[in-house]
């Protein structure tokens, strides 16, 4: 039986997935969505920016859908007073029951540190939150923001270190994203009603425009490079997820009580 639901599972993958086992090309594998020109690709297909004015933000998604991988991208983020901006990037479904698995770098005032937060949704239910400052400046120079899915687990990772990882609970009757083949998006908008210091700061339009920057995309998804569909963190990596959710984790959901006082969620109890 274990066999047979293996094939079938790698069947599934076969048919929804797109091998690129090299830095992509964004001519090739993304849209340009929204924005009204305000998302650009540049450098013959190698570089991509989002920006923001007073009238609109922008974004893309990709022209693939995924189930199951290892997906990189490396983001040069907004510098300077970035204080009201989003920049999403994100996988998702579509539909009222979605799944998605998010990175979100909320801007802030210059000199204070970007808040990297994280959720993973599944069948529509997220609310699994975890936030982070980072051990570097994500402005000056591109780093790469990893999620790796597969059946047992998601992890997030920042320039190969983990900082998250949500384990497949479903045994325990917690929804777990493996169902529906996801795209990748990302959006660059104004959120100043919530997303610095909880709206209380503004997006200063002065500094407009705001701008984003994207290189080095990779999909890693084909049934035949599968070895992420396996992957687990080894005891280093271990080590490292540790480091840094106690030396930069700002925030986490399965912490807060107050949130939860009936009890926090049920995954938050599984090892």
């Amino acid at each position: 039986m274990a066999r047979s639901s293996s094939l079938v599972l790698l069947l599934a993958v076969s048919a929804v997935l797109v091998a690129s086992s090299s830095a992509a090309n964004f001519y090739q594998d993304l849209d340009v969505t929204w924005g009204d020109g305000r998302g650009k690709i540049l450098n013959n297909g190698d570089l991509l920016t989002l920006s923001l004015d007073k009238s609109s933000g922008s974004g893309f998604q990709s022209k693939n859908e995924y189930l199951f991988g290892k997906i990189d991208m490396q983001l040069k983020l907004v510098p300077g007073n970035s204080a009201g901006t989003v920049t999403a990037y994100y996988l998702s479904s579509k539909g009222a029951n979605w799944d998605e698995i998010d990175f979100e770098f909320l801007g802030n005032l210059s000199g204070d540190p970007y808040i990297l937060h994280t959720n993973v949704f599944s069948q529509g239910k997220g609310n699994r939150e975890q936030q982070f400052h980072l051990w570097f400046d994500p402005t000056a120079d591109f780093h790469t923001y990893s999620i790796l899915w597969n059946p047992q687990r998601i992890i997030f990772s920042v320039d190969g270190t983990p900082i998250r990882e949500f384990k497949n609970a479903e045994s325990n009757g917690v929804p777990f994203p493996k169902n529906q083949p996801m795209r990748i998006y990302s959006s660059l908008w104004n959120a100043d009603d919530w997303a610095t210091r909880g709206g209380l700061v503004k997006t200063d339009w002065s500094n407009a425009p705001f701008t984003a920057s994207y290189r080095n995309f990779n999909a890693n998804a084909c049934v035949w490079t599968n070895e992420w569909l396996s992957e687990e963190l080894d005891s280093t990596s271990q080590e490292r997820l540790k480091w840094a959710q106690k030396n930069y984790m700002i925030y986490n959901y399965c912490a807060d009580n107050k949130r939860f006082p009936q009890g926090v969620p049920q995954e938050c109890n599984i090892s």
